[in-house]
Parts: C-alpha cells; sequence; structure tokens
C-alpha cells in the first residue's frame, strides 16, 4: 500500500489522511514524539495525543509476503491472521470475548513488507488490551482447527474475489509486471499455494521472523509518555532477542516494449484493464514531484484522466493512475473500466491522454490548481486521530525517514515548477514500455486488443492461480 506517506495523508487512503498541524504560516508539523529502543532490539515511538480518552497501537514486523517461500504464497498474510486465533493461555473465544467486552479492536494482516497490528481502546482499559496484545505475540499457538478453517476461508475468499475482476484484476497485473521478483506473489496467496501450507510451516514462520528486532511499535493517545515508557518496557522487555535474516530486495526490471495479458471471464459485461509499469520506490527523492503530477493526471475527480474518460465521454464511471511506493519500487498503474463495446475506445483514449502528457505537458495554470487543491485537503488548526498519527509515526521508522518529510512537504509543493514537471513525466510516466493486463469477455475483445502490444499472453479466469 502495500504503499507514499505523502499521498496518502492527502487524499484519505490506506494509511489515513492528515496527520499534522495546518498553521496559520500554511504549512504542516508533525507533534512531538519520543522513540526508544529496548534492549532486546524493539523499537517504540510514543507520541501524546489527549484530545480523546483512546490509547491507538500500531504495529509493523518485517515479516511480509516477499518472505513467502516459492509454491507457499499466502503464509506471511496466513500466519498474521492466526496470532488472534488462540495462545497458550488464551482460545480463540476468549480472545474475542475479552476484547468485544470493552470495545477494544485489534487486528493483524500482512503486506508485501510487512506484517502489521492495529489496536484502539479506551485508556482505562489498557491494561487489559496489553496483557492480550503481548500474549497473543508472544505466545501464540496455532491450533490445527484454526488453521484449517483460515485456509478453506482463504481460497474460498480467492474463489470469489475471480467472481469480481476489479478486486483481482490487480493481482494478475503484479504477477504479470514483477515476474520473477517477490512482489509478484499475491499477498493473499491463490488457490494452490494456501493448500500447500501447513501448521508447521506456519510455526517456522513465526519463529523465523516474529523478533523483537524485526518490530516497531508506534503508540499514540491519552497518557504521560514517562509513564508509557515504563509500562511497555516491563511488558515487552521479557521478550527474548533473537537473531533474524532480513531480505535484501533488488530492485524490480521495468518492462521493456509493449506486452499484454488477457484473462478471459466470459460471463463480464465489461473489460477492467490496467496499463502501466514499475513506478517508484518509498524512498525516490522525487516522490513529492511524482505525486503532484500524478494527482493532475489521474487522482483527483478532475484529473485529465477522469474529466476524458468519465465526465467528458461518460466510458467509465471513474479512471484513475496511481503509484504504489514499497521498499523498492512497486507498480505505476492507469486503471479503468468500460462496456465490453468500448473497450477499444476506452484504452485509445486512455494513451491518448498519456502520450498528450508527454507531447504537451502541464500549464502553469494546472500547476497552480494542483497544488492548491493538495494543500487544501488540510484543514487548518485540525488534528487527526491517534490511529492516523501511529501509522504516520510507524511509517516514517519503517522506512527510515524523519519528521522533514511531513513538515517541509509545503515546502516541497511550492518550489516545484513547470520545468521539474516536464523532467519527471519524462522519467517515471512510461509511454513506449507498457505492460497492459486486461479481464474481460475473451470473445468479443481479443482482436480488438492486439493491436497494443507484440506480445499478447491469454489466461482463463477460472484457471488456479494469477500467473
Amino acid at each position: 500500500m502495500k504503499y507514499f506517506i505523502l499521498l496518502l495523508l492527502t487524499f484519505l487512503l490506506l494509511i489515513g489522511s492528515a496527520t499534522a498541524q495546518t498553521s496559520a504560516t500554511n504549512s504542516l508539523k508533525l507533534p512531538p514524539y519520543k522513540k526508544l529502543k529496548l534492549d532486546n532490539g524493539m523499537t517504540i515511538l510514543l507520541m501524546e495525543h489527549h484530545e480523546v480518552p483512546f490509547i491507538s497501537f500500531n504495529m509493523r514486523i518485517r515479516a511480509g509476503s516477499v518472505l513467502d517461500p516459492s509454491g507457499k504464497e499466502g503464509l506471511a498474510d496466513i500466519t498474521a491472521e492466526l496470532l488472534r486465533k488462540g495462545t497458550k493461555n488464551r482460545s480463540s473465544d476468549k480472545i474475542a470475548s475479552e476484547l468485544d467486552g470493552v470495545g477494544a479492536s485489534l487486528f493483524f494482516s500482512a503486506q508485501h513488507d510487512f506484517s502489521f497490528a492495529q489496536s484502539e481502546v479506551l485508556k482505562k482499559d489498557l491494561d487489559l488490551l496489553l496483557d492480550i496484545f503481548t500474549d497473543i505475540l508472544t505466545n501464540p499457538s496455532f491450533p490445527q482447527s484454526e488453521v484449517e478453517k483460515l485456509q478453506k476461508l482463504s481460497i474460498s475468499n480467492i474463489k470469489e474475489a475471480k467472481d469480481d475482476a476489479q478486486s483481482a484484476i490487480r493481482r494478475y497485473y503484479n504477477a504479470y509486471l514483477f515476474g520473477n521478483h517477490p512482489y509478484a506473489r499475491p499477498v493473499s496467496g491463490d488457490e494452490k499455494s494456501l493448500a500447500n501450507i501447513n501448521r508447521e510451516d506456519i510455526v517456522k514462520f513465526y519463529d523465523n521472523y516474529y523478533a523483537p528486532t524485526n518490530i516497531i511499535l508506534a503508540v499514540v493517545g491519552d497518557f504521560a509518555s514517562a509513564e508509557m515508557e515504563k509500562t511497555l518496557t516491563n511488558r515487552f522487555s521479557g521478550w527474548n532477542k533473537k537473531a533474524t535474516t532480513p531480505i535484501k530486495l533488488v530492485e524490480p526490471t521495468s518492462v521493456k516494449g509493449k506486452k499484454l495479458l488477457l484473462i478471459d471471464k466470459p460471463d463480464t459485461t465489461q473489460t477492467f484493464f490496467l496499463i502501466g509499469n514499475t513506478g517508484i520506490s518509498r524512498n525516490n527523492p522525487d516522490r513529492v514531484g511524482v505525486e503532484i503530477v500524478n494527482t493532475l493526471f489521474g487522482v483527483r475527480f478532475t484529473s485529465l484522466l477522469n474529466s476524458e474518460l468519465r465526465i467528458r465521454t461518460g466510458l467509465t464511471y471513474g479512471a484513475r493512475s496511481s503509484f504504489s511506493q514499497n521498499i523498492v519500487s512497486g507498480p505505476f498503474t492507469i486503471s479503468t473500466f468500460t462496456q465490453n463495446a468500448t473497450t477499444e475506445q476506452a484504452i485509445d483514449l486512455a494513451l491518448e491522454i498519456l502520450n498528450r502528457l508527454h507531447q504537451k505537458g502541464i500549464t502553469e495554470e494546472q500547476l497552480k490548481s494542483t497544488k492548491s487543491y493538495i494543500k487544501g485537503q488540510f484543514a487548518p488548526d485540525t488534528l487527526e486521530s491517534g490511529d492516523q498519527l501511529a501509522e504516520v509515526l510507524i511509517d516514517l521508522e519503517f522506512f527510515g525517514l524523519d519528521e522533514k518529510e511531513i513538515n517541509e512537504f509545503f515546502a516541497k509543493i511550492d518550489a516545484f515548477t513547470l520545468t521539474d514537471a516536464q523532467r519527471i513525466i519524462k522519467e517515471y510516466f512510461p509511454k513506449e514500455n507498457l505492460v497492459f493486463v486486461l479481464i474481460g469477455k475473451s470473445e468479443e475483445i481479443s482482436n480488438i486488443v492486439k493491436k497494443y502490444a507484440s506480445q499478447i499472453d491469454t489466461k482463463k479466469i477460472s484457471e488456479e492461480g494469477f500467473k
């Protein structure tokens, strides 16, 4: 998401919305916070936030799907989800009952680069939440019955996703774009890989990667930092330090030329398509400029893509572009859908808009409007919720960034010029090297799509897997 903090802040996407204060000087400033590292290697970030009597927790574990063994894709995600399904001290039902009893939330899942946990609780119920949280993290039992239940449910969810082309297409796209790179692996696995996972795999994955040295915990809420530091040190110091082997991801190779994958879904009346290539990493030095141009190209409602494909022509209900920013470069995509009969018209128009961006660039008026739009997402004198602030803190720490990412955001926007935009378009918005992935009724569109690429690959959506 899996993911550039400022874009996410600005447009209320995966990790929340604006998470800092907007001052009278029209700038952002991240509230102060404290960072500490326990003797066992665990990193903790603390930010006081006293507006409401809640405490929010956000944890990242360096145990994402990039660590899934070949043929067992989905292992990181299943391991994370099973943490709540029982410990040596609590059954799954007991965990659920205790959390429900105090209205607390606790959620585990995985993404490409990491697994994560999120929780929120009333200040008065902090001790109970920490009892459950530490028990789950340090004493999971992974009951065989829960493994089998989740395995069946996950396979069923994959099959359901394939009934909804919009839910499945990005998994096909990542697999086709990234090839043998770990980012090609579906985080939630597929029908084949999930069936190959057993309890021993899950225990081994937990033992290998769930360690204090692999964990960052951000806590934001109604507490005194000194007191919370003492509490968390007492709770987590008993988790023994152990050696882990971090994965070293290489940059994915961008596709040269054009290639196209058509996934046949005979019952669909619409064609869903993604067009793009590899994009940028979370730490790319041009990330602010890329997001400024991309906001104009395909993010806001009046973007170039949406204005043409939805507002002017009515070919779709929505068209957008996105850069997913991870440890290394994630995907860049242009995405939309249209009726079978207008497939060619919609793809042609999307490519025409991309070409127009390269040929004509953007105007001073468009740049000014986009800058105002981005900055206008931040209401003055507003503090966002604790869970959003916790997400921001942990994102900065995980990717090795600091508060300048927030505090200098407006200044970087103001400094961006038309000359910068021309360079960004040329460097980061591919025109000649493109990957196309379509889900549609092959009988009606297979002849149409041949003109877009010299390499045409086909697959039936009824086939297992996404490759």
